[in-house]
């Protein structure tokens, strides 16, 4: 892990206890029979809650056949995932029966509706599919097009398995052919530092890690390409702990060309709605707090 946000990653810094195994301070002692078994009880609770935790894999995907298939095998080898879910976003293709073959579960939007509406169209299968006596599965969102390098978002697993982090942000190497010029990611950054107080490195990376309780914080989506940046600047502002991870992966980037340009155009109108909505709510809601009547101290009859 790189860098974090989040109050509670702050409040942690500050409040934490010290570690019993750090220089300097005993490790406590049991000194009793009655305490030896508790403690190995709590151990084996807590063990046993890590292995009844679950990872479900979703891929919002639009016209990926040809590297669909190579995207949800590697995925499935990634440690704890359970279920790998695609949802066909009004593909053109084959991409829905390519993953099904491939062994993922498949829904499928009977047209276009965007990557934030397939994000929620996941996690909501997912809820559906999650035991009602088990922990809801981690939800970890991924990019249709990463083939074979999938599997190298494993590292965004650990720090939200083991409660360390509310949502993880891969951070990955730069793409050859890229074409962008950072323009749309510096907005983002900038957003997100000026409503949150935390720099982030890649605002716009979609390969994301996060609690059932982290992602329904987030819900509403922001629509189109603005659902990262609003996702974070959301999460942030509610105390969730934020941390970005390095992901050796690679897919397909946008490039200079006109095509490319446009998806840039998109990106940048959609990051600004997502940012311009969470600045009127904020001044919304500061407004109302100022104007709300201060609440009176019951009144007592004799």
């Amino acid at each position: 892990m790189t860098r974090t946000g989040g109050k509670a990653a702050d409040d942690q810094s500050t409040t934490a206890p010290a570690d019993p195994t750090a220089d300097g301070v005993a490790a406590p002692v049991i000194d009793s029979p009655a305490a030896a078994r508790k403690a190995a009880v709590d151990e084996r609770k807590a063990a046993a809650h890590k292995a009844r935790q679950r990872v479900a894999v979703i891929i919002p995907a639009k016209d990926e056949s040809r590297r669909i298939a190579a995207t949800v095998r590697s995925a499935r080898a990634i440690p704890h995932v359970d279920l790998v879910l695609v949802v066909d976003d009004g593909s053109e293709d084959d991409t829905q029966h390519v993953a099904r073959e491939a062994g993922a579960v498949v829904v499928r939007h009977s047209h276009n509706r965007g990557k934030a509406a397939a994000m929620e169209t996941g996690a909501a299968v997912v809820a559906m599919r999650d035991a009602p006596d088990r922990q809801p599965r981690i939800l970890l969102f991924i990019d249709g097009d990463l083939g074979e390098t999938a599997v190298n978002t494993a590292p965004l697993v650990p720090p939200v398995f083991e409660g360390h982090a509310d949502l993880s942000i891969a951070l990955i190497p730069p793409q050859p052919g890229a074409g962008g010029r950072g323009i749309v990611v510096g907005a983002a950054r900038r957003a997100i530092a000026s409503m949150t107080g935390w720099t982030p490195t890649q605002p716009l990376s979609g390969m994301r890690c996060l609690t059932r309780a982290a992602f329904e914080a987030a819900t509403p989506l922001a629509h189109g390409w603005g659902v990262e940046t609003g996702m974070t600047i959301d999460l942030l502002r509610r105390g969730f702990r934020v941390v970005e991870v390095p992901c050796d992966l690679r897919h397909r980037p946008s490039g200079s060309d006109l095509k490319g340009q446009l998806h840039r155009a998109a990106q940048y109108r959609d990051v600004q709605l997502a940012v311009n909505a969470r600045r009127v709510r904020r001044a919304a809601g500061a407004v109302k707090r100022s104007v709300a009547p201060a609440q009176k101290p019951p009144q007592t009859h004799r």
